[in-house]
């Protein structure tokens, strides 16, 4: 067991999968979320740590701490690779393979040694999504092994060795950290790409086509989109989704869908779902649905509803969809596939009347509900209700329509249901999963069954029911108050806050989730 010391920017889906996969292997984790140096220099002397790794920091690491301490960096992108925007170049280069590095610190930025790298497929999906799946899954793979390498070398993880040293691998090490072949020749650092730049990641949308558009809001998703105008204002762009059928003016605003936008391209149209407008002075704006962020800037485009049926049978890219519903051997299949996994008032009225869809058909036996392959759920939509005119009473209208929802899968009779979770769930997110007859998820998802963390607030979804339910009330107090843990797959099938985890990607996962399904209705 080792004493180890997480040192990240924010505890995130990263930070805590590693937080999880470290404990679980019996090692003592602390966590420190920290933004300077004083800070970082403090949380060291108040850990003592016998290793620090750092799974998501964007503050480099001074000298005063590597020098006396060893200090992994987790860097998302392969043997080699430098710089603050690794994944979106990735994805603006079309890159098929990528990868993450564990790298030891060091006075230049991602240029210490390497302990471990592992490589990872490249999907067409947006930034976030990669981040939660490829990366997180290597990145977790890369921290183990480079802990495995540190227990062979025999030494102390603390230890800082004089001279040149010798790295994993055979490469011996000069001092300074500039890493030397067995041969005794350098092995240069690569080239440190810049911090992508909204110049590079502009749309022009009169040249781009929708491939490319597509990927330019996808290498700047979740953080920090892409900077465009919207009827003269500026917004940041994200939630791009291809358009199979509606065509119009290049850059011209053609249809809505479920608070969604579709904008023309040269050959084609893209969906975008969510919008911020651009911070100026001492405003500053967040993440909203594309049509309420237009309409709180003063722009209400007139421009047609274009519905989709929950059934309707599309192919997975023809175009846009939150909510989709789809049989087969007898079991009914519910995905809902809401941006960051937050569901807002009309969200949850619009799940809900899939959901009576799902349970009206007689020909099935059980419903799946599926969530999204990113998030299964986190609950109401927070910043919905930071927007509406009047919060207090949008959030209690977000609460009511939620629990309808939770209580209508609750009380269904005419079907068994399975929750699968393909992705993490947090806060009112998990009592929804719950609900569920049976619950199971992918092996690596994320569960955060707590609120009060959130400026002390109590939770709805009638989860003072469905946890004790699940785990008993000790339990139930247990995963709900400080400390505020993240809980694992394993531990929650131990404890029966799931039946089963299993699948390591989302392809297995989805195959898994239909033969555990089709068992059930057989």
């Amino acid at each position: 067991m080792q004493k180890i010391l997480f040192l990240v920017s924010a505890h995130n889906s990263l930070s805590q999968r590693a937080w999880i996969a470290l404990t679980e292997r019996g090692h003592d984790v602390a966590i420190a979320v920290v933004d300077s140096t004083s800070a970082m220099e403090s949380a060291v002397r108040t850990h003592a740590p016998d290793l620090i790794v750092c799974p998501f920091l964007k503050t480099m690491i001074p000298e005063s701490i590597w020098r006396r301490h060893r200090c992994l960096i987790v860097h998302p992108g392969p043997r080699g690779d430098r710089g603050p925007s690794s994944l979106d170049w990735a994805i603006e280069f079309n890159k098929p393979d990528w990868g993450v590095t564990v790298l030891q610190a060091d006075g230049e930025f991602d240029a210490g040694e390497v302990w471990a790298t592992s490589t990872f497929k490249v999907r067409k999906v947006a930034k976030s999504s990669l981040y939660r799946h490829e990366v997180r899954r290597a990145a977790i793979e890369a921290i183990i092994d480079a802990l495995d390498r540190l227990v062979l070398m025999g030494t102390p993880a603390s230890a800082i060795a004089g001279g040149a040293r010798v790295a994993p691998g055979g490469a011996r090490v000069a001092p300074g950290g500039a890493r030397l072949a067995p041969g005794g020749a350098r092995v240069a650092p690569g080239p440190c790409l810049p911090l992508m730049t909204q110049e590079v990641r502009a749309i022009d949308w009169n040249s781009d086509r929708t491939e490319r558009i597509l990927r330019k809001v996808r290498a700047g998703d979740g953080f920090p989109g892409v900077l465009d105008t919207i009827d003269g204002k500026r917004f940041h762009l994200f939630g791009a989704h291809p358009e199979g059928e509606l065509r119009g003016r290049p850059g011209e605003v053609i249809a809505q869908r479920c608070d969604a936008i579709c904008r023309a391209t040269i050959d084609g149209a893209v969906w975008l779902t969510h919008l911020k407008r651009e911070d100026s002075g001492s405003q500053r704006h967040f993440k909203l649905p594309a049509t309420r962020a237009l309409e709180l800037a003063g722009s209400e485009l007139p421009v047609p509803e274009i519905g989709i049926a929950h059934d309707a049978l599309i192919a997975p890219d023809h175009t846009y969809r939150e909510i989709s519903y789809r049989e087969h051997a007898g079991v009914g299949y519910l995905r809902f596939d809401f941006y960051n996994g937050a569901m807002s008032t009309e969200q949850c009225w619009r799940l809900r009347e899939a959901y009576a869809h799902a349970r009206a058909q007689r020909h099935t036996k059980v419903i799946v509900l599926l969530g999204g392959d990113d998030y299964f759920s986190n609950g109401i939509h927070h910043n919905e209700i930071e927007a509406a005119d009047d919060p207090a009473e949008e959030s209690w209208r977000n609460l009511q329509a939620i629990d309808d929802v939770v209580k209508d899968i609750v009380e269904t009779e005419s079907h068994l249901v399975v929750s699968a979770l393909a992705g993490d769930a947090a806060a009112g997110g998990v009592p929804l999963a719950l609900a569920a007859d049976y619950v199971v998820a992918r092996e690596d998802v994320v569960l955060n069954p707590y609120y009060q963390h959130m400026g002390g607030l109590y939770g709805s979804e009638y989860w003072t029911y469905l946890l004790p339910r699940r785990v008993g009330a000790a339990r139930a107090t247990q995963l709900t108050q400080a400390p505020f843990r993240a809980v694992g797959t394993r531990t929650a099938v131990r404890i029966g806050l799931l039946d089963g985890a299993f699948g390591v990607d989302l392809e297995e996962f989805r195959a898994c989730a239909v033969r555990f399904a089709e068992r059930v209705a057989n």
